[in-house]
């Protein structure tokens, strides 16, 4: 017999601020259930560790929106250039995924975000010092916000006058929150996303340098080169991604210890439990909400549960991550936890490129703020905090009183 869906209540402010207890009714009635999401769309969301954890690896459901029989979520994308939308590494599957992400991995190394540590700590004690003798600050806005819009715009060789722009566009493009988005606002921010990306392609074909746009637009596999489709959507994905969920990573992180004043003095005194800190803050309130999606190539079967060909698949990692068979206490947040194999990243072939970006940027921009904000507090009464409605999930502000260390 086919569920009914369940209406996951966006507008409902308390459940926007803390979508969990529905999380755990949702799983706690079955492991896979049919629900209208964000923007009004129809899934199945897959709420157990292990059941997400295979739908992750299965074949049969897919990474690219064309295989999905809701023609909303074709239509959601950018009339004006859908090719190259469709082209991005997120979008797609084997063998053009293999080949994306071989070439990617050759320019996104493990030796070069090694690098970046060192300019992301003079980035987040540059931020500091700029809110430092005020006291009080937003720091979505000046902290958590500016410091990945840096990294990733200098990774990529970004010139700094056009970050503000860049930055406008994603939020047209990205922060749409839980509502259909404007097509003609979206449109026209990819048409200025598309023009600049082409223009700054072209200006790192000529004039290569030391940034991986460069490494990009010069990579090689076996002949095998980035065509310009591939480049331009590329380049995007990895500026929101490198954006939006480390903002949200960042602020999410510090809301958290906020929230939980014995996590944030065990971590003051020990800051070698960051690590695991940065672990724990994406299992226990990741920046997606409330999971990767999938869509069903053919009629499967998940938990006994038949989902039709076309269907979109949820697997709801905000939901799996806090699955009492697989994690101890899932409910508590624990900076020490020791078997914390969360679903955040994804899994599998997409596993996502940037997750030792995103754990770097954390690690050093939590870690900073901890050591150099003194009785660090929040500005207003947890309840006034305003999360995102949309897919991704963190505080819109995060106002915060404190007392400031120079750095060392």
């Amino acid at each position: 017999m086919s569920q009914q869906p369940v209406l996951l209540p966006y507008a409902d402010p308390a459940f926007v601020a803390d979508p969990f207890p529905v999380y755990r009714q949702l799983r706690e009635d079955g492991p896979v259930r049919r629900a209208i999401i964000a923007g009004g769309l129809e899934a199945w969301l897959v709420t157990r560790y292990e059941d997400g954890l295979a739908a992750l690896s299965d074949p049969r459901l897919s990474s690219d929106v064309r295989d999905a029989s809701d023609p909303r979520l074709i239509e959601r994308l950018p009339a004006t250039d859908r090719e190259s939308a469709l082209r991005s590494m997120l979008r797609t599957d084997p063998p053009d995924h293999t080949r994306l992400r071989r070439l990617v991995s050759k320019a996104f190394t493990a030796h070069r975000v090694a690098g970046l540590r060192p300019r992301v700590q003079e980035i987040a004690d540059r931020l500091l010092d700029g809110i430092g003798p005020d006291g009080r600050a937003d720091l979505v806005e000046s902290y958590a916000l500016p410091l990945p819009v840096t990294v990733i715009s200098e990774l990529l060789g970004v010139p700094v006058t056009d970050r503000h722009d860049f930055q406008r566009w994603t939020d047209d493009l990205v922060l749409r929150g839980a509502e259909p988005p404007d097509p003609a606002r979206m449109d026209e921010a990819w048409r200025h996303m598309r023009g600049y990306l082409t223009g700054l392609i072209g200006a790192k074909r000529d004039q290569p340098g030391d940034d991986l746009l460069s490494g990009l637009v010069t990579a090689r596999d076996e002949e095998q080169s980035l065509d310009e489709d591939e480049l331009i959507a590329m380049t995007f994905l990895l500026l929101v991604a490198g954006y939006v969920t480390t903002v949200n990573l960042i602020g999410s992180g510090i809301a958290a210890l906020l929230a939980h004043p014995d996590q944030l003095r065990m971590l003051r005194e020990d800051p070698a439990l960051l690590p695991g800190a940065i672990e724990e803050f994406l299992r226990y309130d990741g920046p997606v909400n409330p999971g990767i999606a999938r869509f069903a190539r053919e009629d499967v079967t998940i938990a006994g549960v038949d989902i039709p060909r076309g269907a979109t698949v949820l697997v709801a990692s905000a939901i799996a991550d806090r699955d009492p068979d697989h994690f101890a206490d899932p409910e508590r947040l624990d900076i020490s936890r020791q078997h914390n194999a969360h679903l955040a990243f994804g899994h599998g072939i997409h596993y996502c490129l940037g997750a030792p970006l995103a754990r770097l940027e954390g690690q050093i921009a939590i870690g900073t703020a901890l050591r150099r904000l003194h009785h660090l507090a929040l500005a207003v009464p947890p309840e006034e905090l305003r999360w995102r409605p949309g897919a991704l999930r963190g505080p819109e502000r995060l106002p915060v009183t404190f007392t400031v260390e120079a750095p060392a």
